[in-house]
């Protein structure tokens, strides 16, 4: 399908708000500590770990060690999957909101 195969999902990854939010912070930045990542949250270091071995797992995210830190960065490649998704579904939208601009038309004629 892609040139990727992740062992986990991504739209099961993508699913929890908390990896969403990861996802959006490492989007903003090149690369980011453990350290700052948990800091943006009300969890502690291991539950942000977790989370982030998910992301990893479905390949949206990859690690690198500086000395003794660990530091995380998106890779979007992965995010492919859900664009494609939700442009095939798309055209349902783009349908309905047409019709209801002509219904939308139609009475005010």
């Amino acid at each position: 399908m892609n040139e990727y195969s992740p062992s986990r999902d991504v739209f099961d990854a993508i699913a929890d708000p908390t990896r969403r939010h990861l996802i959006h912070l490492l989007a903003e930045a090149d690369e980011m500590p453990l350290y700052e990542l948990t800091a943006q949250f009300h969890m502690g270091r291991t539950a942000v770990s977790k989370h982030l071995t998910v992301l990893k797992e479905a390949d949206l995210v990859r690690d690198r060690k500086v000395g003794r830190e660990t530091r995380f960065r998106l890779n979007a490649a992965p995010l492919r999957e859900v664009q494609d998704w939700v442009a095939f579904y798309s055209k349902y939208w783009n349908t309905n909101m047409l019709r209801l601009g002509q219904l939308l038309e139609e009475d005010e004629e």
